[in-house]
């Protein structure tokens, strides 16, 4: 009988709970994440000239996922050891300093739960191969967003945070993002929303151009998931 295949971790999937060692020591990912949303993001090695300056960037914009109840994990096979030399030359080289956890993921477990590396061929190669996956986790452990890079493509991060944004306004109201929305833009109203909920729910008031397509200003934010 051949190897079973791992499912990838999907949207509106719970993120797998589990305990790991980071270079700040032992680690578990469901206490380290809880009440809060997680941007959870994998890298094939440590040394690594694209990701070196990834993590250069998720650390300068730490404060900005922390401003949005949102913590940062990092990880890739290799040692803390290896993590720990790593974080010097990116504090060195990207001008910042690394303070979110790196996952050291040598046995690929971790990578194995959540389905990053689903082909054995891929799953299974010596050394252990971690694609570039990246999920935004909400605080009910549910997966909202999951993108898979190639290995020389940098990810941007900017765009992370908007999306971040959009989710966590998505979450709170019964709203949608049009394309390219920027913080601050109009928000569309979801069709299932009566003319008369809508008033209540929106008293910025909304502009109707078609029945399933009416805009809104954005609402007071709230703060934190309905249950």
């Amino acid at each position: 009988m051949g190897k079973v295949e791992t499912c990838p971790v999907q949207v509106g999937d719970e993120a797998p709970d589990f305990v790991a060692e980071t270079q700040f020591g032992d680690f578990h990912f469901r206490e380290f994440t809880k009440g809060s949303w997680c941007v959870f993001f994998s890298h094939p090695a440590d040394f690594t000239p694209v990701c070196t300056t990834e993590f250069g960037m998720v650390s300068k914009l730490y404060k900005d996922f922390e401003a949005r109840n949102c913590k940062v994990v990092g990880m890739s096979v290799d040692s803390v050891e290896s993590h720990k030399a790593w974080i010097k030359d990116i504090n060195e080289t990207q001008s910042t300093k690394v303070t979110f956890p790196i996952v050291a993921d040598e046995k690929g477990s971790v990578a194995t739960a959540f389905g990053m590396c689903s082909k054995p061929e891929v799953r299974d190669a010596v050394p252990k191969i971690e694609t570039r996956t990246l999920y935004i986790i909400d605080s009910n452990n549910k997966v909202q967003l999951h993108m898979a890079y190639p290995s020389n493509v940098g990810r941007n991060f900017y765009e992370i945070l908007r999306i971040l944004d959009a989710l966590q306004l998505t979450a709170f109201h019964n709203v949608g993002t049009p394309a390219n929305w920027k913080v601050g833009e109009d928000i569309l109203i979801l069709p299932e929303v009566t003319e008369e909920e809508a008033s209540e729910q929106f008293p910025k008031g909304f502009t109707e151009i078609k029945p399933y397509l009416r805009l809104t200003p954005v609402p007071d934010k709230k703060t934190s998931l309905v249950v």
